[in-house]
């Protein structure tokens, strides 16, 4: 039973890497490896956790286990983390607990219920159901009769499908703070407001994000114990619009960071999606995730365009120019394969794929793995909000526009978007408290 770390220890001190072995293992690193070693050793078929690649080398990221694996099998690779991140290790305010100014998940729910509380009229906070160790996942709805159950559109923005994408929970909770503090004050969000019910979802993967904070801070998928001994599903692999459609865009292997599940929707947190999903009209939905900057359109599984590729790229566009408006920060945008890599199963897919709405996929900050990747610092925090706001506003008035009172439109239906002149207001939101 001790042979296997034995070697590990032989290769480590023969490399002059055992303090910085000793150091990884306690909670994984980033590395690099060559990128010729990485194909010929076929490590693309070992489920690792791709990050990116540049400059010739291939960035992974390597669970406790995964680092002795290499170690053992004499993969030679550079340890990356505090290069990658120099600030992130004090990066966390000590007052805030281990997860600083970011919500665990019962900070969340304690939020979400002041919320509504302090704007009984406005707010209440759904319990959509139960992740796997049974922690509640819940949704704020928003609206301006919120007790009444009204034919008007509904706009859904959800967050945090990886666990480890921590500012994915707080651009969607504070966009429900901000409109809720706003709707007295503000003509256009009261407007808003009363013509439509907007439905935020800050965190799809509670389990995952639990374990984030007190486990393993790279952790991304649910917490399922699978069959093999591995655990977690990629839950933003999960949803049934082309579910398993190739071994590329998500993994039959339990152990692979893609994994797509037995079946669609096999978990508890996609499940409780798909309900609210089916329980209102949405007109319009945004998945947020980290890190790469980009708005993202289906579709994912395939490169190809959908009957509304025209209309989809130029909502994105229009998203794009109002969040750059904000303070010069720029969102690539278009087809979610051909602007990133190629997905099945993932959500925006399901929601366009289904129901024939706008969907969207943002990556939010930084661009890449050397600015932070998803160790966003917690000054950032309001500022990506900021910038991502008028965006999201607009999305909503865009739903709201577009609303079809007879059902969900079906896909295919292009030339709908709003002429530029009449979306003046949302590059200049009052961001006054």
């Amino acid at each position: 039973m001790r042979r296997p770390f034995a070697l590990v220890l032989v290769f480590a001190v023969a490399w002059g890497f055992f303090p910085a072995f000793a150091k990884a293992a306690e909670n994984g690193e980033i590395v690099s490896i060559d990128k010729r070693e990485f194909i010929a050793r076929h490590l693309e078929k070992k489920g690792l956790d791709l990050l990116m690649e540049k400059n010739g080398r291939v960035y992974i990221v390597a669970s406790p286990g995964e680092l002795a694996s290499l170690f053992a099998a004499r993969v030679r690779f550079s340890l990356e983390t505090n290069r990658l991140y120099p600030f992130v290790r004090t990066g966390i305010s000590p007052a805030g607990g281990l997860n600083g100014a970011y919500h665990s998940s019962l900070e969340l729910e304690t939020d979400l219920r002041i919320l509504e509380r302090d704007h009984p009229e406005l707010a209440k906070v759904v319990e959509m159901g139960e992740s796997l160790e049974k922690r509640k996942i819940y949704a704020l709805k928003i609206s301006g009769s919120v007790s009444l159950e009204e034919n008007e559109p509904a706009v859904l923005f959800l967050g945090c499908h990886h666990a480890r994408e921590w500012i994915s929970v707080e651009i969607p909770y504070l966009f429900g703070k901000y409109l809720l503090d706003h709707y007295d004050g503000s003509p256009e969000v009261r407007d808003l407001l009363d013509h439509c019910q907007v439905w935020i979802v800050p965190l799809v993967n509670p389990d995952g994000l639990e374990y984030t904070i007190h486990v393993y801070r790279y952790w991304r998928k649910n917490r399922r114990m699978n069959g093999d001994g591995s655990y977690g599903v990629d839950i933003n692999r999960n949803y049934g619009y082309r579910w398993g459609y190739d071994n590329i865009g998500s993994s039959p292997l339990p152990a692979s960071e893609l994994y797509r599940g037995q079946a669609s929707f096999s978990e508890p947190e996609t499940d409780a999606v798909r309900r609210l999903f089916f329980s209102r009209n949405f007109g319009a939905m945004i998945s947020f995730h980290s890190f790469s900057q980009t708005i993202m359109y289906p579709w994912g599984y395939v490169n190809a365009p959908t009957p509304d590729e025209s209309e989809l790229n130029a909502v994105a566009r229009t998203m794009s120019e109002l969040i750059s408006a904000v303070r010069g920060t720029v969102y690539a945008y278009g087809r979610a394969a051909g602007i990133l890599y190629t997905t099945n199963g993932d959500t925006a897919d399901w929601t366009y794929g289904v129901a024939g709405i706008p969907s969207f996929t943002i990556e939010l900050p930084p661009v890449d793995v050397e600015h932070g990747g998803f160790f966003n610092d917690e000054a950032a925090i309001d500022a990506i909000f900021s910038e991502n706001l008028p965006a999201m506003i607009y999305l909503t008035d865009y739903a709201v526009r577009h609303f079809v009172p007879a059902g969900r439109r079906p896909a295919g239906r292009e030339g709908r978007l709003r002429p530029p002149d009449r979306i003046k207001f949302y590059g200049k939101i009052d961001k006054s408290p």
